[in-house]
């Protein structure tokens, strides 16, 4: 599967970055390319300047709203983010336009933070705009909610987070959602805690979009899960999440699989990585809430088998009683058996309800604040009626 990917805001544009990364990767490793185009797009110059993969011209890190930002952000006011968005969304769509290979992408993938400004606001409008131009394709959102302290600390960030997933879950064909906090290192720096959770954000991709793009007979899947598979599988709130298991570095050539010990070994590291995708998935869900499920297994040939799948297969159902279930394999990766999951359509989300009922008391409370500043500034005004001023 192609992706054409677009980050917003400085969190957007980083993960975007991420993935302009995992295609220099597949290009290098396996002479496949997964995505057509990244771009980052944001009011902010300083941000754009910070990335690595994405290209450094003015087509790829696109600044928007230099007019009324100065170049600095927006400063997480996220319906100033939206106006921006609406007024230069031309800028963005004669980049995609200008993409070489566009017509091979298969999707979109527009990615950004909800508790930021620009990202946040700017995300649902280029989404909204997007899919009434390219009504053929589907357009799927990468969110990013906020660390825990932020929701704590910051009321803007509630705020933030309620409106976006809102405008975003009413045009987006899918939502992936991602928790920060599900990434956190406790001990790790900031900017190494901040790359390693945007690394471990695009890395469940990587054999999910590369799979179905491969052209060698031998790495191409028994049952290949490719980009109608994936289309079909993703709707609405979903969820990806990645696992491995280690595999003996050396076989003995003289060994056999035949053994009833080396049997049940090959199906306990297939339900340990999938034990591992399902713990790490990017947002915590009740599995049994999808009704779309897709897993992918990756390893060499030889550690592939029916008895694998099948297993791996009837695991998953029973925590996705509801859901559909497509499968693939992918005899690729050496040393480790992987498994990729991505549930979808998930009917209950309670953290996004929690971000809808918060934010509504926010609302109340900052119209009552704003109420009081306006009577103190009255009443301020009014004691300084018979002060004379130096201006008249």
């Amino acid at each position: 599967m192609k992706l054409l990917v677009i980050g917003f805001g400085q969190c957007g544009s980083n993960i975007a970055d991420g993935f302009a990364r995992l295609n220099r990767r597949s290009r290098a490793q396996r002479r496949i390319e997964i995505v057509t185009g990244a771009f980052a797009v944001n009011t902010d110059l300083a941000d754009l300047s910070g990335l690595s993969y994405i290209k450094p011209d003015y087509q790829h890190r696109i600044l928007i709203g230099g007019r009324k930002s100065g170049g600095h952000g927006v400063g997480k006011i996220n319906e100033l983010g939206a106006e921006i968005a609406r007024e230069d969304a031309d800028k963005v769509i004669d980049a995609i336009r200008g993409t070489p290979h566009f017509f091979e992408s298969d999707a979109f993938l527009l990615i950004a933070g909800t508790a930021g400004g620009t990202g946040s606001g700017a995300i649902a409008i280029m989404t909204q705009v997007i899919k009434e131009r390219y009504v053929d394709k589907p357009i799927y959102n990468l969110l990013i909610l906020p660390f825990e302290h932020e929701e704590r600390t910051e009321e803007r960030t509630i705020y933030n987070s309620a409106t976006c997933l809102k405008s975003a879950s009413s045009v987006a064909d899918a939502i992936f959602l991602v928790d920060n906090q599900r990434y956190v290192r406790k001990n790790a720096s900031l900017r190494n805690n901040l790359s390693q959770i945007n690394n471990l954000i695009v890395e469940p991709f990587y054999n999910i979009l590369c799979a179905g793009e491969e052209k060698k007979p031998k790495y191409v899947g028994a049952r290949l899960l490719d980009a109608g598979d994936i289309i079909q599988s993703i709707v609405g709130w979903s969820v990806i999440g990645y696992g491995k298991s280690a595999l003996p570095s050396i076989r003995l050539p003289f060994k056999t699989n035949r053994n009833f010990r080396d049997k049940s070994t090959e199906i306990h590291r297939g339900i340990e990585a999938m034990d591992e995708a399902i713990s790490e998935l990017s947002f915590k869900c009740d599995t049994q809430d999808a009704t779309r499920a897709l897993y992918l297994v990756s390893a060499p040939g030889k550690e592939m088998n029916l008895s694998v799948i099948k297993e791996l297969g009837e695991y998953l159902k029973s925590l996705t009683p509801d859901a559909i279930i497509r499968n693939g394999d992918y005899p690729r990766d050496r040393g480790a058996l992987e498994v990729s999951v991505i549930l979808s359509e998930l009917r209950n989300v309670e953290k996004i309800r929690k971000y809808y009922v918060e934010a509504a008391g926010v609302v109340s409370t900052i119209k009552k604040r704003q109420k009081q500043v306006e009577s103190r500034l009255k009443e301020i005004d009014e004691y300084a009626k018979d002060v004379p001023s130096l201006l008249d």
